[in-house]
């Protein structure tokens, strides 16, 4: 289920009201604590935080032109999901979430490579998505994205 939206603002008032409250908490929980040098925007048909093609005009090399994906936040037909591309990406950054996971959630973690599944919003670890947004600056995703790069070469 994708939400048709051209901003922001107007995705935030189309996402279900069940999940208008918590969507919207978890929204400025990513909002408030990504280090700064992110820009939100619409992205692939959901909400995203993006390295600026100002700061890395090479942008995202699956879609030329466009500013680095990083965090994307989408409500589902049955869930909120969060993805994240610098968990797919460091392994250390992966390992601690894992891990730190079922000490802020009594439910199982629910996850694929990047992506975080939230089928119970009023549920959502806010505290720990708190922490994990803090973990990574641009800079240190353009670092990881360019290894990654390197390394499909």
């Amino acid at each position: 289920m994708q939400i048709p939206a051209e901003s922001v603002e107007e995705y935030l008032s189309k996402v279900p009201d069940e999940r208008k409250v918590s969507f919207k908490k978890l929204f400025d929980t990513i909002s408030e604590n990504l280090p700064q040098g992110f820009e939100t925007q619409i992205s692939y048909g959901m909400i995203g935080w993006c390295v600026p093609l100002n700061t890395f005009p090479a942008g995202y090399h699956c879609s030329p032109g466009t500013p680095l994906p990083f965090i994307n936040l989408a409500s589902q037909k049955n869930f909120i999901a969060l993805y994240h591309m610098g968990i797919y990406g460091n392994t250390d950054l992966l390992n601690w979430f894992v891990e730190e996971y079922p000490k802020h959630s009594k439910r199982k973690l629910d996850m694929g490579k990047s992506c975080i599944r939230f089928k119970k919003p009023d549920e959502i670890p806010f505290e720990l998505i708190a922490e994990l947004c803090k973990k990574m600056s641009p800079k240190d995703w353009i670092e990881i994205y360019e290894k990654m790069l390197n390394r499909n070469k």
